[in-house]
């Protein structure tokens, strides 16, 4: 399993963050984990805290979410992810099965890794946490 130290969970579902939380304990990942409710507050918690210890390895990001959706966190993340310390690897969790959507996904290659559907599972954990 890939040494994944922090994790961002970008997601506008609380309920969520209660179920991933215990599939990551069902299946032993013990990771310091940070959960936003929109793109907005991760962008501005991520520009504030610019430094190996709190930047995140891996970043989990919903599709639809109020303020600022997956979308437009991954236009803002492009132009300061230059000037971080650390590039995070960053997965796409979303109940849209849409085929714009998993294929507008592609088109971030330079940034998103992969596109998962929810809810993920422990098969999934286990690709992304390679």
């Amino acid at each position: 399993m890939k040494k994944i130290s922090n994790l961002y969970v970008i997601d506008d579902d609380k309920i969520y963050h209660f179920l991933l939380k215990n599939l990551f304990k069902q299946n032993g990942i013990d990771v310091a984990s940070t959960f936003f409710v929109n793109g907005s507050d991760a962008i501005d918690h991520i520009k504030s805290n610019n430094n190996e210890e709190t930047l995140p390895d891996l970043i989990l990001l919903d599709v639809n979410m109020p303020i600022m959706n997956g979308w437009q966190f991954l236009e803002e993340f492009g132009k300061i992810s230059s000037g971080l310390i650390k590039k995070p690897t960053i997965y796409m969790i979303s109940s849209s099965n849409n085929e714009v959507d998993i294929n507008k996904s592609k088109e971030f290659d330079g940034a998103v890794k992969g596109y998962f559907l929810k809810p993920i599972c422990k098969e999934d954990l286990d690709l992304i946490f390679v």
